[in-house]
């Protein structure tokens, strides 16, 4: 099998699955000391750092925004419905909430698993939360005439806009092609930027605000375009690429991809599922290592975000186990605008 990337000179070559992060030799394995921060949650996703030290996570099978405090308490923000599935703070100090519409939840193997469409599905939605009251308002629920069908994961730009990604649903017998878009901040534009993508999940800004990535869940692949304007992206440089994205990495095993987050060096961190932990991939395409996050066996971890003094503290959701996890990172998140 073979993937099409972009070489150094920008041109497309080819290159067997796996070369980028071959390239730099074998990826060191790291097996951190990892702290259960709170348990209990109903698949916890989207993790967000507030500078007083608590966390906010979205519960994509509750349909809230929960709050998490240093010692592990938790309290509910907001009751949001459907399926909360990401969350960024935004400029104007609320936060913005990809919903996804809801899922079924369901065990395997003891483990808490989400997906398919509900009989209650009405919309997917981009909603705004106000942590002063916990009031909700809904932003967006279609672009162009078209629904939105499974918004996933958000991230904002310098300009007060933000980029997120639509997942799709899925029934039994049918799977929506993803979607990439960019909006505003105060509900007056959105639009489409990609689609035809395979399951499109976490999405996030490298540290000059110049490139955009965005990991696929089942093809386990991370996508980068250039941003040449305010929600303007330019890829073309992997034939075939998914949503007219340049190819960075895939992993080497069966894996699944979900959220990712980026840190202060630049390197992605696309939280890894069934071979659970942390994959961090450089920007030139090379798996740095692999962050092995094993808690009770959980394979669904699902997101990274960083907090604490220096953004040296990474904050990590293992959704089929219902927990919210800390662990020391030995490098710096990237401070999200």
């Amino acid at each position: 099998m073979t993937a099409v990337t972009a070489g150094a000179s920008g041109a497309a070559v080819l290159g067997p699955v796996g070369a980028a992060a071959a390239a730099g030799g074998p990826a060191r394995r790291r097996k951190p000391k990892v702290t259960v921060l709170a348990t209990g949650l109903k698949f916890p996703e989207g993790p967000v750092a507030l500078p007083n030290g608590d966390v906010l996570v979205v519960e994509v099978l509750r349909g809230t925004l929960t709050r998490v405090t240093p010692d592990g308490t938790t309290s509910v923000v907001a009751e949001l419905g459907g399926g909360p599935n990401g969350a960024a703070l935004g400029p104007d100090g609320r936060v913005y909430v990809t919903n996804n519409g809801g899922l079924n939840g369901f065990e395997v193997g003891g483990f808490t698993f989400a997906g398919g469409t509900p009989a209650s599905y009405v919309t997917g939605s981009i909603q705004v939360v106000d942590l002063a009251d916990g009031s909700v308002r809904t932003l967006y629920t279609e672009a162009d005439g078209r629904q939105l069908r499974g918004p996933n994961d958000l991230v904002f730009d310098a300009h007060g806009g933000f980029y997120f990604t639509d997942y799709g649903k899925t029934g039994a017998s049918t799977v929506d092609r993803g979607r990439l878009f960019y909006a505003t901040a105060d509900g007056s534009s959105i639009r489409k930027l990609a689609d035809g993508m395979d399951g499109p999940n976490g999405i996030g800004l490298s540290p000059d605000g110049k490139r955009l990535y965005v990991s696929e869940t089942y093809t386990a692949r991370v996508w980068w375009w250039e941003i040449t304007a305010p929600g303007v992206v330019k890829g073309g440089l992997s034939l075939a690429g998914s949503g007219g994205g340049n190819f960075l990495y895939t992993a080497p095993d069966y894996t699944n991809f979900d959220s990712l987050g980026v840190e202060a060096g630049g390197n992605v961190c696309v939280a890894s599922m069934i071979h659970a932990g942390i994959s961090v991939v450089s920007p030139k395409g090379q798996l740095v290592e692999f962050v092995d996050i094993n808690v009770g066996d959980d394979p669904g971890i699902t997101n990274i975000c960083w907090g604490g003094k220096h953004l040296s503290t990474a904050y990590i959701t293992a959704s089929s186990t219902g927990k919210l996890l800390k662990v020391d990172w030995p490098r710096p998140g990237l401070a999200l605008r």
